[in-house]
């Protein structure tokens, strides 16, 4: 599973496959989930996230991570 926010959209992106994303559909206002050909959740888009969800925290809590991997980090 990959987190990514995109600031220049303000778009939080919650990938949890590596299955290619074939239909998407809004399930609530500015909130997209991304389907892979055998009808899977594949993503979550959140639009205009700054106003929707703290993107200054994350707490990870009883997951079975074994690796965690900080890429870069972005100005909010």
């Amino acid at each position: 599973m990959t987190l990514q926010y995109f600031s220049e959209t303000d778009m939080f992106y919650i990938k949890l496959s590596d299955s290619t994303s074939s239909e998407s559909e809004e399930v609530a206002n500015g909130i997209v989930f991304d389907y892979d050909e055998k009808n899977n959740v594949v993503g979550i888009e959140i639009e205009n996230a700054r106003n929707k969800i703290d993107l200054s925290r994350l707490e990870l809590n009883a997951l079975p991570i074994t690796n965690v991997i900080f890429a870069e980090r972005a100005a909010v």
